[in-house]
């Protein structure tokens, strides 16, 4: 398959990474073979080094170094929170207004490297949050005839594992199609009766200061099919929110 390039330049690149594909290789999942990382490599002919990272049911923007000394320059970037990341979720229920979560979040350890490490301390996690549509479609997804969603975007403070997902859950509006922490009825309900299934959630953007120029970059994504079917149906014009 080929990847779509969003950027490049001589010591970066940026890729609208596919819902469902793992960034590289993982214990996660010992019988995939298709990976970000070396999709790339084989399409453009030289080795990709991640940054960092989106979970595999995340779609989105992903960017790769082209050597290690500006992995280890951007790498720096992110774990000082000097980046600008923006997100798109559909959440269940109204989620309205702009507020900020601050809410920490206990570490989720490897199964295997922190098999006997102890359990650690709740860390600070932050996302900032903008409500942008609204839509009550006529089935249930429950106990009410009609189902309620948000369309909002999310703005990390923070990089904690599964974050934004754990913050919406948090607030009572899980992101559709998490079958990690969302509500089973209603991702089936949502699936059956719009055809769209899979995690709701899209890195949208990423904004940074190049290390070699100085210049800010910012690299947005666009919607696959399947968003794009989605703001068809709940009549969202995705334009409106790039």
């Amino acid at each position: 398959m080929q990847l779509e390039i969003l950027y490049r330049d001589d010591e970066l690149i940026a890729i609208n990474k596919p819902a469902g594909m793992l960034v590289h290789r993982s214990w996660l999942d010992k019988h995939e073979t298709v990976f970000a990382m070396q999709t790339l490599r084989d399409q453009i002919g030289q080795h990709v080094f991640p940054i960092h990272r989106l979970d595999r049911p995340t779609s989105g923007v992903l960017l790769f170094a082209l050597n290690p000394e500006m992995a280890r320059l951007m790498s720096a970037q992110f774990e000082a929170h000097q980046l600008e990341k923006s997100y798109l979720a559909v959440v269940r229920g109204y989620l309205l207004g702009a507020d900020r979560i601050d809410y920490p979040l206990s570490v989720i350890q490897d199964k295997i490297a922190d098999k006997f490490s102890q359990e650690k301390e709740p860390q600070s996690a932050i996302t900032d949050y903008q409500s942008l549509a609204t839509v009550e479609m006529p089935f249930s997804a429950g106990k009410f005839a009609t189902a309620r969603y948000s369309l909002v975007q999310l703005f990390p403070q923070t990089g904690r594992k599964h974050q934004l997902r754990r913050h919406l859950k948090h607030l009572f509006h899980p992101i559709l199609g998490d079958t990690k922490y969302g509500d089973l009825h209603q991702n089936r309900a949502f699936s059956a009766n719009t055809g769209c299934s899979g995690l709701m959630l899209h890195a949208q953007s990423l904004c940074f200061t190049h290390p070699r120029t100085e210049q800010k970059v910012c690299i947005k994504a666009p919607l696959d099919p399947k968003w794009q079917a989605l703001f068809s149906q709940f009549g969202w014009n995705f334009a409106d929110f790039y």
